[in-house]
């Protein structure tokens, strides 16, 4: 028999983005044939999707780790990798993503629903794609960005209309079968039921489903018994069913200490979506075809009724009251619809994003005095995109960085030649490659392929006089334009 498992942990990890290859054409009688370098394939993403045939989570029980394809690396010719292959997950209907902290990151109702839970890294760009006008062969290609990482908890919350809730033994298995086609366990012993069972229940041109969870008892809060643990599939109910026992023979017990306690023990649980006392609730006065049990019921139910609550009298095993009981729960289930409808009409929010929000942060590094952290989406895929092995890449990560307003951004913030800057993994001694001016940003500097000369000492100078001149020239015409 098939385990039930409605809770588990994944770790899911997306491909990696491939490099992108440096490489020249070569052919007899073109000696200037130019970059050829094919830029990395992306790698694949990692995709839960809704499915109507899996019912639970126990494929990841057991195979918790998920891994998706990796990208291929480019070549010569201008041949781009192959992209990696994603991975679909397929999971039950009501399946809620959560992250560690227990933030929902994705519910998914519905057939076909689908979450990214990991995105697959970019490729790197080949040196084909970075030729400029300025850099016509570049000696360098961008990495591929590894792929994201994520340790998720996915959580079953069953989608039905009807949750039944109650004590051990109170009757709710024999009433789901009464009321539906569905066959549990029913046996003369508590917590018969260990899984959640769901049943589908026609009511004239109404039809809903019904959930029947493990019993309650005093104390669930607290981990006693069962029930608490399989609540979360009572959360999306419209209507909450209390079955209450009328012919126990445990010392102690009545209909009404019964609804007390469990009301109580359902007031406790926190989910996700909303208070479970918040919810219409009706009361099912079980076992009446016990003349005793009958007595009992027509004893409380004023005391039931002036609390609000609607009571029917039913028997689960002689079906007396079903009819009147599941016209009243499909007359709930149908107000609840009517009341959440929407347009058929796929509504899209755009959120546009901010005029003056940036692509990055600097801020004192707390660990390095004199130094500086860098965060942004931006910079920190520009990194990993990086060879540092490689003198003209590294100019390049400089132009990109300037361009960006960083090292404006640094020298605003007081930063000397030689702060440590903090750029996500990497640390670096900071040495201006650009000026102030924005326009100043791109100051490559044409050399061998594979080295940039703005990284030498020697060079560093001369690019810097060059950069004082093109400035003096700037401002003398700037100048003549004004006089």
């Amino acid at each position: 028999m098939a385990k039930f498992v409605d809770r588990v942990t994944l770790h899911v990890t997306a491909g990696n983005g491939a490099h992108g290859v440096a490489s020249i054409h070569r052919e007899k009688f073109k000696p200037l044939g130019g970059p050829d370098g094919g830029n990395g394939g992306h790698g694949g993403d990692v995709v839960l999707v809704v499915d109507n045939n899996v019912h639970t989570l126990l494929d990841f029980h057991h195979h918790p780790h998920q891994k998706a394809g990796n990208g291929a690396q480019g070549a010569g010719g201008h041949r781009a990798g192959a992209n990696g292959t994603d991975l679909t997950l397929r999971v039950p209907e009501g399946t809620v993503v959560l992250d560690p902290d227990g933030e929902v990151l994705a519910d998914l109702a519905g057939v076909g629903s689908s979450f990214v839970a990991a995105r697959g890294g970019r490729g790197g760009l080949g040196n084909a794609a970075l030729a400029t006008a300025r850099r016509k062969a570049p000696g360098f290609a961008l990495l591929g960005e590894p792929g994201e990482t994520h340790d998720l908890v996915l959580e079953l919350k069953s989608v039905a209309d009807v949750g039944l809730v109650g004590y051990p033994s109170a009757g709710k298995s024999s009433l789901i079968a009464a009321l539906s086609a569905a066959r549990p366990k029913i046996a003369d012993y508590p917590f018969t039921t260990l899984v959640p069972n769901l049943g589908v229940v026609d009511s004239g041109d109404t039809t809903f489903t019904v959930a029947d969870v493990p019993g309650l008892i005093p104390g669930a809060a607290e981990g006693r018994g069962l029930g608490l643990d399989f609540l979360r599939h009572i959360e999306r109910c419209a209507v909450l069913l209390h079955v209450l026992d009328c012919a126990t023979l445990e010392p102690g017990r009545d209909p009404l200490s019964d609804l007390d306690a469990l009301e109580a023990e359902l007031g406790r649980y926190e989910g996700t979506f909303g208070e479970l006392l918040a919810k219409p609730r009706l009361v099912a006065l079980n076992k009446v075809d016990v003349p005793e049990a009958r007595e009992l019921a027509e004893l409380v139910r004023p005391d039931l009724e002036a609390r609000g609550l609607t009571v029917f009298e039913i028997s689960a095993v002689a079906h007396t009251g079903l009819r009147e009981l599941t016209f009243a729960l499909a007359a709930t289930v149908e107000a609840d619809r009517a009341q959440r409808a929407v347009p058929d009409t796929t509504r899209i929010v755009i959120t546009p994003r901010a005029v003056d929000e940036q692509d990055f942060t600097v801020v004192p590094d707390p660990h390095e005095p004199g130094g500086f952290v860098v965060r942004g989406v931006k910079p920190e895929r520009w990194i990993k995109q990086t060879a540092f092995d490689n003198d003209e890449a590294v100019g390049y990560l400089a132009d990109r960085l300037a361009r960006l307003g960083v090292e404006k951004k640094l020298a605003a913030l007081g930063a000397q030649r030689g702060a440590p800057v903090t750029i996500g993994d990497v640390q670096f001694d900071w040495e201006p490659t650009a000026g102030i001016d924005g326009d100043d940003a791109d100051d490559f500097v044409a050399g061998l392929r594979g080295t940039d000369a703005r990284l030498e000492s020697d060079a560093r100078v001369r690019a810097n006089d060059r950069l004082a001149q093109k400035r003096a020239r700037r401002d003398g015409s700037g100048r003549q334009d004004d006089e």
